[in-house]
């Protein structure tokens, strides 16, 4: 048997630990499970904007392996604009590291509908919820804190047991669509779930901002969006591995 010595043994674990937790990478194992990155965290490959067939030219940058959406007036997509994933994508687990800053506002949609992109403020899709809960006002807006972080945005309320990172620090989102089923995470717990198209869903969008638009949220397939709202918030490690 080959021994080494104690400081190297050391130095060996830091190395292969480094290698492992490294931003916008994965894993063997994540590979072999399926897991592909949806960004590189050097481009702009594989997005662009919601209304535009490239990447806005400003309003977004990239840097230090973050994708960081710039703070301009808090307005929505009033600036750069939300982007989007070039692929659409059904039943799917999606994984995003994502830290706000004070104040800030911002979302990532699913199952957006490229017939409702019209160049007027958010795409329209599914909507987990980025908020800072204590400082932007949008928290006490909606129905019983449906607008508040992780929520099915002004559908359905996070559970009040969840615990956001503070500000400044990173978050893991995790968004599971399972067939028709679909479940919103926040740093390991699960704070939402409901059923596309079930009666409980149809009556929540029924009195919702979304009542007016035909079957919203039902398409079949759709790209992922992040949202332009302003505010200035940060992304990394977006990966998905698509479900059978």
């Amino acid at each position: 048997m080959k021994y080494f010595p104690a400081f190297l043994l050391i130095a060996m674990f830091f190395v292969s630990n480094s290698v492992q937790s490294q931003d916008n990478t994965l894993t063997e194992d994540e590979k072999k499970q399926g897991w592909k990155l949806l960004w590189d965290g050097k481009t702009t490959a594989g997005w662009k904007g919601a209304f535009i067939d490239k990447f806005p030219e400003k309003g977004w940058k990239i840097e230090n392996g973050e994708l960081i959406v710039l703070k301009n007036n808090g307005g929505e997509s009033t600036n750069g604009g939300d982007i989007i994933t070039t692929e659409n994508y059904d039943n799917f687990d999606l994984q995003i590291d994502v830290k706000l800053t004070q104040g800030a506002n911002s979302g990532i949609k699913y199952f957006v509908d490229p017939t409702y992109l019209v160049p007027q403020g958010s795409a329209k899709g599914l909507e987990f919820q980025i908020l800072d809960d204590e400082r932007h006002p949008d928290a006490k807006n909606g129905r019983d804190g449906n607008r508040t972080i992780g929520s099915l945005y002004d559908l359905i309320t996070a559970d009040k047991n969840k615990k956001p990172a503070p500000i400044g620090e990173w978050n893991k989102v995790r968004i599971i669509s399972n067939k028709m089923n679909v479940q919103h995470w926040l740093n390991g717990m699960k704070i939402v779930e409901y059923t596309r198209g079930s009666k409980e869903y149809t009556d929540l969008v029924a009195i919702s901002k979304y009542k007016d638009i035909p079957n919203f949220g039902m398409k079949p397939k759709g790209p992922i969006l992040l949202q332009d709202h302003g505010d200035e918030v940060h992304f990394k490690n977006i990966k998905i591995r698509i479900l059978q």
